[in-house]
C-alpha cells in the first residue's frame, strides 16, 4: 500500500514536469484573430491570417490541384511514391499561425486502398491567396514518421524513436 502510494506520488509530481513531443507546432497560448488588419511600412493595411482564412486556403489548394489531377485525386510524392488521395477532413483544432507569415495546416487523406495517411502543410501568404510552400507525410494508420518538439520557440522536426 506504501509502495503504490509513493509511486502515485512520484508520477503526479514527475510527470507534469517532463518534456513530451507535440504532434504539431502550435504556439503556446495561440489565438488568431478572425479579421484585423496591421499597417505595413509602406502604410497599406494588411490582413491578419485567421484560422478561418488557412481552413479556406488548404481546402482550395486540395481543391484546386484535386480537379487539374486527371483522376481527380490529390497527388503527393512519399519517398518514391507517388501517392493518391481524397481529403477526409481538414483538422482545424491544429491549424496554426507560425509567425513571419508562415502557417501551418493539418489534413487526413485516404489512399484507394483505405490507408489513412496524416498530411503537414505549411503556407504563406495573404487571406484569399495562401499558397503551400512544404507538404509532408507526417502519419501513415496513425502511426507518426516523426514528432514536432518546440525547443527555445521554434519547433524542430524529430524523428520518432
Amino acid at each position: 500500500m506504501v509502495t503504490r502510494l509513493i509511486i502515485a506520488l512520484s508520477v503526479t509530481v514527475l510527470l507534469p514536469a517532463m518534456p513530451l513531443p507535440a504532434q504539431h507546432p502550435r504556439p503556446q497560448s495561440q489565438q488568431l484573430p478572425q479579421i484585423t488588419t496591421r499597417p505595413t511600412q509602406s502604410g497599406i493595411q494588411t490582413k491578419e491570417v485567421s484560422e478561418a482564412d488557412i481552413s479556406a486556403g488548404i481546402k482550395r489548394h486540395i481543391a484546386s490541384d484535386t480537379k487539374k489531377s486527371s483522376d481527380r485525386k490529390f497527388h503527393v510524392k512519399y519517398g518514391p511514391k507517388d501517392l493518391a488521395l481524397d481529403l477526409i477532413k481538414v483538422h482545424d483544432d491544429r491549424l496554426s499561425s507560425l509567425g513571419g507569415g508562415k502557417y501551418f495546416a493539418c489534413v487526413d487523406m485516404k489512399a484507394t486502398n483505405g490507408t489513412i495517411y496524416d498530411i503537414d502543410f505549411f503556407m504563406t501568404g495573404q487571406p484569399g491567396s495562401m499558397k503551400v510552400t512544404e507538404t509532408s507525410v507526417h502519419k501513415i494508420n496513425g502511426k507518426p514518421l516523426y514528432n514536432w518538439i518546440e525547443e527555445g520557440g521554434v519547433w524542430k522536426r524529430v524523428r520518432v524513436s
